[in-house]
């Protein structure tokens, strides 16, 4: 199967009035940069990058600069060394200066590799959860790029973790029976009123949900408090309760707030101030314990997050497929957090479609604890074969490739 083309399309969505919302993004519109691998036959791969509307037509551009070297290529020679291949599209000269390894030419780099994922999965006629359990620990360590994590992460450590996995995977298939838990971000989106939070908690509730989560980070501080206060009465005390302040704070703000805020037992405070500060995440982090900081959302690359779990800075890690560097990239993190012994949580900017499968692999294949995945609803219209939720559980998907196709 042979890449012959590559198309790449600008998606954006109008959202519902104060859905989406956060203290940092006040009227969000939420995007795709697309890339899409045509072949010699019918079979698409489909790739997405997450942004929020303005400043996609970029991402897109730069889909177009580096898929280039793509087009010519066989899939199942592609993905055979396809680490090889990310780090030549990482590194390509003029475009790494815009960078390196962030930024608007990282994100199209996500959207070409989820694109080459998928289409590998749809060659083979499986959904990727199971392509990816299907490879050996050293066909899945040859997709990935290990460059400068060598001190944390050799490719014979990878290897050896991998293959450890392996020999217990058995006793964590039953996710595939039960499917894979889901906590609900849309009840607490910043704009709402303190009325609809109650509404929309109570609705998920009623749908299943056990985990939920509050947007925070209000110029008033008591605000948060008192929504925070307003969500734990709704849904109890045996509801888990995450809140999330999307970068708002300074370090010091953050230290005074989050302290406040453990008066609702949250289960994590996300983004609690700059992604690019570890050493104030790392403060925040030891100041609040026993209560634990959430963040990767915004973390550009594998070295950062490797920066990140050295400082014991992150007590969960949110990596995103479609904010770094793609699959391959989100995979070489998953590795990294289970040799330091912290969990993948990720943020779903895809809402949820492909890492619905990555988490499910993170789990039998990598060990990882099997605990909630974020579901947010608002672009599931707009899907082909959109993320199912079940009495709060993520359905296993059984459709070929990495449920990205979008309706035309």
């Amino acid at each position: 199967m042979y890449i012959h083309s590559v198309e790449v399309l600008d998606k954006r969505f109008k959202m519902g009035e104060g859905a989406g919302s956060d203290a940092t993004h006040t009227n969000p519109q939420y995007s795709y940069a697309v890339c899409v691998l045509k072949t010699d036959t019918a079979v698409q791969g489909i790739g997405l990058a997450f942004t929020l509307g303005a400043g996609n037509d970029l991402v897109c551009k730069a889909i177009q600069y580096l898929s280039v070297k793509l087009v010519g290529t066989e899939i199942e020679e592609l993905m055979t060394n396809f680490g090889a291949t990310y780090r030549e599209l990482a590194d390509e000269p003029s475009l790494r200066w815009l960078g390196p390894h962030k930024g608007v030419v990282h994100l199209a780099l996500a959207a070409i590799v989820n694109a080459c994922f998928d289409l590998w999965s749809k060659s083979r006629q499986v959904p990727l959860w199971k392509l990816l359990l299907d490879l050996s620990p050293e066909a899945l360590v040859d997709t990935l790029d290990l460059s400068y994590l060598e001190d944390e992460l050799t490719r014979e450590q990878a290897i050896q973790l991998l293959t450890e996995q392996y020999k217990t995977r058995e006793n964590r298939n039953s996710v595939l029976k039960t499917g894979y838990k889901g906590y609900d971000t849309s009840v607490g989106w910043f704009n709402f009123s303190d009325e609809l939070i109650v509404e929309k908690t109570k609705q998920a509730l009623d749908k299943g949900f056990t985990a939920l989560k509050l947007k925070v980070g209000s110029d008033d501080p008591l605000r948060d408090l008192r929504r925070a206060a307003l969500i734990r009465q709704t849904a109890g005390d045996t509801a888990t309760i995450m809140l999330d302040a999307n970068q708002k704070w300074n370090v010091p703000q953050a230290l005074d707030i989050c302290q406040r805020l453990g008066s609702i037992n949250p289960y994590w405070i996300e983004e609690p101030t700059h992604p690019d500060d570890v050493f104030g995440h790392q403060a925040i982090a030891r100041a609040i314990t026993p209560f634990k900081v959430a963040t990767g959302e915004h973390i550009p690359n594998k070295v950062v997050f490797k920066n990140f779990l050295q400082a014991k800075a992150m007590d969960f890690c949110q990596v995103d497929a479609v904010r770094v560097g793609g699959i391959s990239e989100f995979l070489t993190i998953s590795i990294l957090s289970k040799k330091f012994g912290i969990p993948v949580l990720p943020h779903v900017g895809d809402m949820g479609q492909i890492h619905q499968h990555l988490v499910l692999f993170n789990h039998i294949g990598i060990g990882h604890e099997n605990l909630f995945l974020e579901y947010i609803p608002h672009l599931r219209p707009y899907f082909v074969h959109p993320a199912t939720i079940i009495d709060g559980f993520y359905q296993v998907p059984q459709e070929t490739g990495s449920s990205s196709d979008l309706k035309t």
